[in-house]
């Protein structure tokens, strides 16, 4: 059943996709019903499952689902993959491409491959107070307060030296 993101507890699994470009405006109105329509339909035969998402600057798809009142099967998180890959086709992006880093730059959100990342701190073009999403956070909370931090208190810190 889709919820209000803000109904999800805590403790919820999360998954978030970054896209490898900016969503068109045009776009984001038709993803973010196909979206809905998937939560939807995911699971529709168990009444106590609750999911929800939400799409941040144009650019993450951010998916959660109360895995502990009703527990996802391996099917239900093969369905879930199977619908990104099919916004992926769709609209000609990666979404889940892992070997990549979104961080802000000014007020834009950039999304590079980790060796021009490295090449970015590098030359200075990054400092550790720059913001950093943490695309790998696995609950609710740790979206809540993890995913958009200072490249000095993230894992990517290591890159630093």
């Amino acid at each position: 059943m889709f919820v209000d993101f803000e109904e999800i507890p805590e403790d919820a699994k999360v998954w978030v996709y970054p896209s490898s470009r900016k969503f068109y405006p045009n776009e984001i109105e038709v993803i973010a019903e196909k979206i809905k329509k998937f939560i939807e339909s995911w699971k529709s035969d168990d009444t106590s499952f609750k999911a929800s998402y939400k799409f941040l600057y144009n650019r993450f798809i951010i998916i959660t689902a109360d895995d502990i009142a009703t527990e996802l099967s391996n099917a239900d998180i093969d369905a879930s993959v199977s619908f990104i890959l099919s916004l992926q086709e769709t609209y000609e992006v990666a979404l889940l491409d892992r070997m990549n880093v979104c961080f802000k730059q000014g007020e834009h959100v950039q999304y590079k491959d980790l060796k021009d990342f490295k090449k970015l701190l590098k030359n200075k073009a990054l400092t550790s107070k720059s913001v950093i999403f943490d695309n790998l956070v696995n609950t609710k909370q740790d979206f809540d307060s993890f995913w958009e931090i200072a490249i000095e208190e993230s894992w990517y810190n290591r890159f630093l030296k």
